[in-house]
């Protein structure tokens, strides 16, 4: 179970009716927290913070909750609300935009793009975070940027182009081991038909993107929605005008890059160099 943010008062709601919940089966089956807890494997304290709203319940803890308190699938049914409010209001956001998106376009400038890492990739990179990040809060935003990943397997599925610098390739971010996983992952990835991947060379004496990286997301009625993140900042961008600038910028980015082919090439010769 993850500790909960508490300034996001969506996620704060949604923890306490599902505490609401639990507590008022607990109560019908005449069971203190102790002895629920001890019949699904958690401690009075976990109990306790899960009806008090302050702890998001594991699927595992829903579930066993359900048959110990013959809930008849109301606790079990709540796990992806649950799900849901784990994760950082940001990343809901997000993940909500891209499951809108008919067309995603991005450029990473200095790691590999979120919804293209895997998870050791991942891992590695909030492990590297300063301040550090707890490690409930490290695998709570692992699990969040995995969970983006679906997106992916949406149908009808949405077409995807990325622009990787070469640097993202090469910067061995976790040791060898986990960044040569994730460049044969980008391999089975860039392969699907309906993903780009593209390499921007360090060679390149003219580039579009040097003010840092972007993502271009193309809903499903039209709209164009822009988003950007940098240290503290994490922000959607909707005004016409930056969004007309994003789009021209990216389509140079795309034109100074290897084309998908010789990107795939050069992902699988710096594979074989690593």
């Amino acid at each position: 179970m993850e500790p909960y943010d508490g300034d996001d008062e969506e996620s704060a709601a949604v923890l306490r009716t599902i505490g609401r919940v639990v507590k008022s089966c607990r109560e019908r089956k005449r069971l203190t927290q102790a002895e629920l807890g001890a019949a699904i494997g958690y401690s009075e304290e976990q109990v306790s913070s899960v009806e008090r709203g302050r702890r998001a319940p594991s699927e595992v803890f829903l579930e066993k909750a359900d048959r110990v308190l013959e809930a008849g699938g109301l606790i079990a049914g709540l796990k992806k609300d649950a799900e849901e409010a784990r994760f950082p209001k940001k990343v809901r956001d997000l993940a909500k935009l891209e499951g809108k998106a008919v067309e995603l376009c991005a450029y990473a400038n200095s790691v590999v793009h979120g919804l293209l890492q895997t998870p050791d990739y991942a891992r590695a990179l909030y492990g590297m975070r300063r301040p550090p990040f707890t490690e409930e809060e490290v695998e709570r935003l692992v699990a969040a940027r995995l969970g983006r990943q679906e997106i992916f397997d949406r149908q009808p599925a949405p077409m995807f182009s990325f622009v990787l610098e070469e640097v993202t390739l090469r910067r061995p971010l976790g040791g060898r081991m986990v960044m040569r996983e994730q460049l044969e992952h980008l391999l089975d990835v860039g392969r699907r038909r309906n993903v780009e991947i593209q390499v921007m060379p360090t060679d390149r004496e003219d580039h579009a993107g040097l003010a840092g990286s972007l993502q271009l997301l193309r809903l499903e009625k039209g709209d164009t929605v822009g988003h950007n993140e940098v240290q503290l900042t994490n922000r959607l961008i909707s005004h016409p005008r930056e969004l007309q600038i994003l789009e021209i910028r990216y389509g140079i980015i795309r034109a100074q890059a290897l084309t998908p082919r010789e990107s795939l090439a050069f992902i699988e010769k710096v594979l074989g160099e690593t």
